[in-house]
């Protein structure tokens, strides 16, 4: 019986196959490989009875491919992995074991070296990212004026001693959870976010406002490829990128999602209060810069 499904958005990333490969040699349970190719096939080809492809006649874009994925996927939980990652030793029973109702875990996260296809040795104390916070939505920011996870390395520093712990925010190239808990929170909408950036904040968001928990889970990590100006950007998808981080900021600083339990002002208040940029009077900050009336 399959325990974990891992859903992959694919668009020529040359590492997929790799991936693939470490998932299904490094899970620790049942599990099965689900991966919606964009556009040209993963070479080599893994040809596994618990790999299965999704090949469309025209890209459909990160979210689409990720539902259509999660809709085919038989496990009780689901793992969502860009494709240029590796894994670390029985994630995924290490994730199953330690997992509770309405959580969305995260391993903790290091950079990839995928030539060698080893976690990359780096002497600025960056990595293992643990934590990371949203940053403040302030208008005329130098990309666009949505919010997005930054790496939190004081909370890191003095969370050290937790092997799980909560967290504000994410990267959104790793997470997981129960396949119901997916659905609960309506994940992975293309309304209003598009079909590729805000990604961490959706979950995120509904998670936390919701009555969930995003978990760090420091007993097994990932490691993600910093793409850069050397490999350049797999996933291409047409427009629309700042006008949906703003959107989506506009939508969550406005109380906007329904069933929420918690105000947004909660999350910046009372559950993660002192976040870098999120001064006392942010509120007065958002109204001046014309996010609420």
């Amino acid at each position: 019986m399959i325990e974990l499904s891992v859903v992959i958005p694919n668009y020529n990333s040359p590492f997929t196959s790799k991936t693939i490969q470490g998932i299904l040699d490094n899970a620790g349970c049942e599990v099965e490989v689900i991966v919606n190719v964009e556009d040209k096939w993963p070479e080599p080809l893994i040809e596994d009875e618990r790999v299965h492809y999704i090949h469309g006649s025209a890209p459909i874009g990160m979210r689409a491919g990720i539902n259509k994925c999660v809709a085919l996927a038989k496990g009780k939980y689901i793992m969502k992995l860009d494709d240029h990652c590796m894994v670390g030793k029985n994630f995924g029973k290490i994730l199953i074991e330690s997992h509770q109702p309405d959580w969305v875990q995260v391993p903790q996260r290091y950079a990839l070296n995928a030539e060698e296809w080893k976690i990359e040795e780096r002497t600025d104390d960056k990595y293992p990212i643990c934590q990371m916070y949203q940053d403040f939505p302030r208008k005329g920011k130098a990309s666009d004026d949505g919010t997005h996870g930054v790496e939190w390395r004081e909370r890191r520093n003095e969370t050290q001693d937790q092997d799980v712990v909560e967290s504000p925010s994410m990267q959104g190239s790793c997470w997981f959870m129960t396949k119901e808990y997916f659905h609960k929170l309506n994940l992975m909408d293309a309304t209003g976010y598009g079909q590729f950036v805000q990604e961490a904040q959706e979950i995120g968001f509904k998670c936390w406002l919701s009555g969930g928990k995003l978990i760090i889970n420091k007993k097994t990590f990932y490691a993600h490829l910093h793409k850069g100006r050397h490999y350049g950007r797999f996933y291409k998808m047409p427009g629309g990128n700042a006008e949906a981080d703003s959107w989506s900021a506009e939508h969550w600083l406005n109380d906007r999602e329904p069933n929420m339990v918690h105000k947004f002002e909660w999350f910046i208040d009372t559950k993660f209060p002192g976040m870098p940029g999120w001064d006392a009077d942010w509120k007065e900050q958002i109204k001046e810069m014309g996010w609420t009336k």
